[in-house]
């Protein structure tokens, strides 16, 4: 017979369907994770808030000093990296109310060189501390009334001793006397030169500083003004005699005044002032050269030349290619 074996103690067998749902739980976690990471590095960096930006912004601190006596006036805090020294010195300002910014001149060395309101903070420092001394300028004007002033003076002044002023010239002698016709002419050109003046300060010319010291346009105003009433005076004279060569010699000097203004005015002219000759009448004009309008015109040729040379160093540096073949002042000659 055959005996019945006992059946064995039974194995422990792993579920399948747990093992295959343990399987895909981390598989999809997996996944999710793969997803997650995909669309972080799809999005981008991801941009540091707007506080955690400004905290690493670096600001300078600006030292004022007397130029003279080295002594601190103030301390310009928190400056941008992209702030100007104009900026600093609205800032200034604000600090110290009696010095306006245009008033105000700041120079990285006692002794070097007034620093421009257009360079950047950012480009003079060493540290986040910069030194700077400060100079008063004095009261200041703007560029364009400067010259404003400047030519409106001569374009006046010449006009009142054209119509003949009682209070300049004997009125007896003004109504008996002819005025020849190169008086008027003169009075045209002096007027048409300064008019032209005006036009380009306001509409043509663009200044690249803002203001200059007042005294300066005191020195200017005394040389034209001056030199205008002392022009005016012997032309519009009673007693004024016409030019040696008659109407050739006024019409090609009229002409040659649209290149080279106060010489051929000079020719165009010709007076000159007598005064150590006694006869019934004065003579207070040689039919020669124009003295006083010579000594005028040989004084501008010389300033304006000096102005004409430092512009025109300023045009090849910045211009180089366009204009290396053009004078400074006078075509061709100079």
């Amino acid at each position: 017979m055959h005996q019945r074996q006992k059946p064995s103690a039974p194995e422990h067998r792993s579920d399948p369907a747990a093992d295959g749902g343990a399987l895909s739980m981390s598989h999809n976690d997996s996944r999710s994770l793969l997803n997650l990471s995909q669309l972080v590095l799809s999005a981008g960096q991801i941009k540091p808030s707007p506080a955690l930006k400004h905290s690493k912004i670096t600001y300078f601190e600006v030292e004022i000093l007397d130029v003279q006596s080295k002594k601190q006036i103030c301390i310009v805090d928190k400056v941008p990296p992209a702030s100007t020294v104009l900026d600093v010195k609205h800032k200034f300002h604000k600090a110290c109310p009696q010095w306006y910014p245009s008033r105000v001149g700041l120079q990285l060395e006692r002794n070097g060189p007034f620093l421009k309101d257009s360079i950047n903070i950012q480009s003079l420092a060493v540290s986040s501390i910069i030194t700077l001394y400060f100079t008063d300028l004095g009261q200041q004007v703007g560029w364009t009334t400067f010259f404003l002033t400047e030519y409106t003076g001569p374009l006046l002044i010449y006009l009142l001793f054209y119509i003949r002023l009682s209070t300049i010239y004997d009125q007896v002698e003004s109504r008996k006397n002819f005025r020849h016709p190169v008086v008027h002419l003169a009075c045209f050109c002096h007027c048409l030169h300064y008019i032209r003046h005006l036009l380009e300060t306001l509409f043509v010319h663009k200044f690249s500083e803002g203001h200059t010291p007042l005294k300066n346009m005191i020195k200017g105003c005394a040389f034209y003004w001056g030199f205008t009433s002392w022009i005016a005076y012997y032309i519009n004279h009673p007693r004024y005699t016409p030019p040696s060569f008659g109407h050739r010699q006024v019409s090609y000097a009229a002409l040659a005044f649209l290149a080279g203004s106060w010489i051929s005015f000079t020719v165009m002219t010709q007076t000159l002032p007598e005064t150590g000759m006694e006869r019934r009448h004065m003579i207070f004009f040689f039919k020669s050269f124009s003295l006083v309008v010579g000594i005028f015109a040989f004084l501008m040729v010389i300033q304006m030349s000096l102005w004409a040379q430092k512009k025109h160093k300023l045009y090849l540096k910045r211009f180089y290619p366009e204009v290396r073949r053009k004078s400074a002042m006078i075509p061709i000659i100079f």
